[in-house]
């Protein structure tokens, strides 16, 4: 007879187990987004170049118009493309 230490699972138990977004500018106390720094506006940003949702990000209203806003403002310096094929 097999034992528990014995079974493995087919897939992970944890599946189905809903993980707690938080809005990361809170968690950090991050004040002001700076438009000038790409390399984390990427982040909210998919391969094609739109702006990633509230749903997937886990930003709050408010930080995620501030990211809306600092990504517009370096598409329209240069800093972001506005449409790309491999952006990442």
């Amino acid at each position: 007879m097999a034992t528990k230490e014995d079974i493995k699972f087919l897939n992970n138990p944890k599946i189905g187990q809903k993980v707690k977004k938080y809005c990361r500018f809170r968690r950090f106390g991050i004040k002001y987004i700076d438009f000038k720094d790409t390399d984390f506006l990427m982040s909210f940003i998919n391969e094609q170049g739109k702006l990633l949702p509230r749903r997937i990000t886990g930003n709050s209203m408010k930080y995620q118009r501030k990211v809306a806003i600092a990504v517009k403002r370096a598409r329209y310096m240069g800093l972001l493309p506005y449409l790309a094929d491999c952006l990442k």
